[in-house]
């Protein structure tokens, strides 16, 4: 592992490591409600901002993902830093099922014909001895 790689992996570990920083896994698709602290003048709040992942980079600490929604009727996207310190939270509310990476193509759609599946989990061995 290079000095860069290495410096890249230590400020993850940090971000990660913060309150509230652990990152949940999830893929395009997935219907997700990030949680943005906003700075107004003095004050700062946490906005709920729902919608669905359209699109995912993993490059280290430079990682991001799209988070696309209808406001009002109006398609809005958003492109979030995945370690960004303004992240308050990440949760996943529904799992899709999708076959591709990238959900570009969702742009072009609305009403009905822009809706995903939900995925089903399936129960492993595991899982059910647990239960």
């Amino acid at each position: 592992m290079n000095l860069i790689q290495q410096i890249e992996a230590e400020e993850i570990a940090k971000a990660v490591a913060r309150p509230n920083g652990e990152i949940p896994a999830f893929r395009a698709g997935d219907t997700l409600r990030v949680g943005v602290r906003v700075v107004e003048g003095e004050r700062t709040r946490v906005q709920a901002y729902e919608g669905v992942c359209i699109a995912r980079s993993n490059k280290g600490i430079g990682s991001n993902f799209t988070v696309r929604k209808m406001s009002f009727g109006e398609g809005v996207e958003r492109v979030f830093p995945l370690y960004s310190p303004n992240i308050e939270s990440i949760t996943v509310v529904r799992r899709g099922v999708v076959r591709r990476a990238k959900l570009y193509y969702l742009r072009g759609r609305t009403g009905k014909r822009a809706r995903i599946a939900e995925r089903k989990i399936t129960r492993t061995a595991d899982t059910a001895a647990t239960e």
